[in-house]
């Protein structure tokens, strides 16, 4: 061991960063400032950082939410720039990098796990670059439990400088300190940030950033601050290369995906509709968009979404609670009665949609009768599935200074009443695809059995078939044979689909 990495182990990190350190903050990241949002197209790699991973490799863990995933990959593609190479294995890395998700306690407890389960390997390895990134890196309370109880951790970054990844990771190679750089407001949108993404069939699309809509249950809006939108040619120059590449599917990313275009000065009134009435032109065969809010679903998308071609004809509209009380307490600003008037007009512009959604159960008051009106809501929409979640407090949010005052077991109690009705409602919704022909993107092997290749319909249904494994990557026809809740199996019955 160096004397520097021995100097880095020992040091008491909590009492060097109570004078030094400036800690994230909630507070600052709640404020929505008029400052203009910069678009740069000059991301660069400097020259005395570019060979510096040569000869090593590096690791990232992704942690919650396909924008976690997006970042996963614009960081694997900057690590690759400066010479890293990628590892499955953690033994072999000399980075290991916990992109995390904060959204829900659990998710916490999964990598605080994993920050201990390292701590072995950093002391085999003491020059291996262990970093947590990601949401849990703007909480002022993550950050000080880090600092306090799990030293082997070298670098901390947020949401807001990926790209600054290349300085840090020279700063915590060559520094006797932990490496800190979290930015409670949001910087600006970088464009031309490199990507390693995964396979060339599906690709995410990050077409905004951050959200305003201050749910009281969420802390995406102070750890992804305010909604900054990227201009859309950037977006459509973007798919028109997927596209190139040969990608089949192109899902748009953004925390309230359906504000986007609100915050653009230079184009007025130019929305997510507008937007993929452009994308629907590109050679692509499928186009999806996740993840909206009801109050910003308007009647220009879904005339978009009607056109059908390349829009595929699943919704994910999270409704969190079917009881206009507890909406309002969550902060969600629609009540029962407009989210069912939302879902109607989508279904009636688009009739073979299917719908997907969000719940909360459990949230602090609810009773009852509250929870009921859930269910009842399920019921009426018919849900072809549904995210469930027992309620979480997460610090910092209004909802954690309320009382939690519905009982673990009550809670668990509803969940599972929740769960079986939308396993219910999956499988009826299931049992109508018996012996239709449905298109299939196939995506690969399936997990349960490597001989299935599996893949999903254009609403979202997953697929397993038996087929030659040059068929991934393409689109075919199946027909369903056996119905099960949450799959369909099928048999080939051609090689390519129309598209």
């Amino acid at each position: 061991m160096t004397k520097a990495k021995q100097d880095k182990t020992e040091k008491d990190y909590s009492t060097y960063f109570q004078t030094t350190f400036k800690p994230p903050s909630l507070k600052e990241a709640r404020r929505r400032r008029k400052k203009t949002i910069q678009f740069l197209n000059d991301f660069s790699i400097p020259d005395d950082i570019e060979e510096i991973g040569k000869g090593k490799k590096y690791l990232i863990r992704t942690y919650g939410c396909q924008m976690n995933e997006h970042d996963t990959e614009v960081m694997a593609g900057i690590l690759e720039e400066i010479g890293y190479e990628a590892t499955e294995n953690e033994e072999n890395a000399d980075i290991i990098l916990l992109n995390t998700c904060a959204i829900r306690e659990n998710a916490e407890n999964k990598v605080f796990g994993e920050i201990g389960h390292l701590k072995n390997l950093k002391r085999e390895k003491p020059e291996l670059i262990l970093g947590v990134c990601g949401c849990m890196a703007q909480e002022e309370s993550v950050v000080n439990r880090i600092l306090q109880k799990h030293q082997q951790v070298d670098l901390i970054f947020g949401t807001h400088n990926i790209h600054r990844l290349p300085q840090l990771v020279k700063e915590a190679l060559f520094s006797k300190e932990i490496v800190m750089e979290v930015w409670s407001k949001e910087g600006d949108i970088v464009e031309n940030l490199p990507k390693v993404r995964k396979g060339n069939i599906r690709g995410w699309v990050n077409i905004m950033y951050g959200c305003d809509k201050f749910c009281t249950y969420c802390i995406v809006p102070y750890t992804r601050g305010k909604e900054r939108s990227r201009h859309p040619q950037e977006i459509i120059d973007e798919v028109r290369e997927l596209a190139r590449q040969g990608y089949k599917e192109i899902t748009l990313l953004g925390q309230n995906v359906n504000a986007y275009g609100k915050d653009l000065e230079s184009i007025k009134n130019y929305g997510l509709g507008d937007l993929m009435d452009e994308i629907r032109k590109i050679d692509i065969p499928r186009i999806r968009f996740t993840t909206s809010h009801p109050r910003d679903f308007d009647d220009h998308l879904i005339e978009v979404l009607a056109k059908g071609g390349n829009l595929v004809e699943h919704i994910h509209l999270p409704v969190q609670s079917g009881n206009s009380d507890m909406l309002k307490i969550m902060g969600r600003k629609y009540t029962r009665e407009r989210y069912l008037e939302l879902f109607y007009k989508i279904k009636a512009a688009i009739p073979h949609a299917t719908f997907t959604t969000d719940i909360i159960v459990g949230f602090p008051n609810e009773t009852d009768e509250q929870f009921e009106d859930t269910m009842s809501l399920v019921r009426e929409c018919q849900f072809d599935g549904c995210y469930t979640f027992i309620y979480s407090p997460r610090e910092g949010t209004p909802a954690a200074r309320m009382e939690d005052n519905i009982s673990m077991e009550v809670k668990k109690e509803r969940l599972q009443r929740l769960n079986a009705l939308v396993n219910e409602l999956a499988a009826e919704s299931n049992a109508k695809c018996a012996d239709q022909v449905v298109e299939v993107l196939v995506e690969g092997a399936s997990k349960k059995n490597p001989d299935v290749l599996s893949g999903h319909t254009r609403t979202n249904k997953v697929v397993n078939f038996r087929g030659p494994k040059s068929l991934i990557g393409n689109l075919v026809n199946v027909r369903v044979k056996n119905v099960k809740t949450w799959s369909l199996d099928g048999e080939l019955i051609e090689e390519k689909a129309e598209v």
